[in-house]
């Protein structure tokens, strides 16, 4: 299915989406990305529907090409003090507010999201299958996540972030269990099934 180019009449609609948000380590990551107006390309997709391969080659295409892009980190000690749902509008807000220029109207992969200054904006489920602004926000988001997670797995190699990405596997569970957590976990999530034993 071809995805469309934009939602609103606006020259300069924008799209956000985050990464990371099941994940028990690492930052909720969001990308906002601004493209031409008619703006094509058949290769980009929902991330989650890509290899890592394409993700990698689509990157630096997205970049060129967008009028204006950015993406945005938000820690575990933030998410454990605001909740991971507020985490990501957050990392979403701080992308839209890197962006060179300043977007007309906002598209939102999800159902939630909170008004960034007067600019109006739609939610829309499973955005990221149906709008190329929100699928290349989700490229930006995914890929730039994945390098911070293959950066900080050399500092703890034993949960093997480089794979899992610090997603709920059940080598990362039992890598908890062995080692314990590292200042890249968020506390606030249910790190193992067996949670109440978990000294935290």
């Amino acid at each position: 299915m071809r995805l469309k180019s934009s939602f609103s009449q606006f020259h300069l609609e924008c799209g956000t989406d985050e990464a990371g948000r099941g994940c028990l380590a690492g930052p909720v990551t969001a990308a906002a990305v601004i493209l031409p107006k008619g703006f094509q390309n058949s290769m980009i997709n929902d991330s989650k529907q890509l290899s890592e391969k394409k993700r990698n080659l689509l990157r630096p295409i997205i970049e060129n090409e967008a009028i204006s892009y950015s993406f945005s980190n938000v820690y575990p000690s933030k998410i454990d003090s605001i909740n991971i749902l507020n985490a990501s509008i957050l990392a979403m807000h701080k992308s839209i507010e890197q962006l060179k220029i300043s977007p007309e109207f906002i598209i939102v992969d999800g159902n939630k999201f909170k008004p960034f200054h007067t600019i109006p904006f739609e939610t829309i489920i499973k955005g990221d299958r149906k709008y190329l602004s929100i699928s290349a926000a989700s490229i930006l988001a995914k890929t730039y996540r994945d390098d911070y997670m293959n950066k900080i797995h050399e500092e703890f190699p034993m949960y093997n972030w480089k794979k899992n990405k610090g997603y709920p596997t059940k080598e990362h569970r039992n890598a908890i269990r062995k080692f314990g957590i590292t200042k890249y976990h968020r506390k606030s999530f249910r790190l193992l099934p067996e949670q109440y034993q978990l000294d935290l």
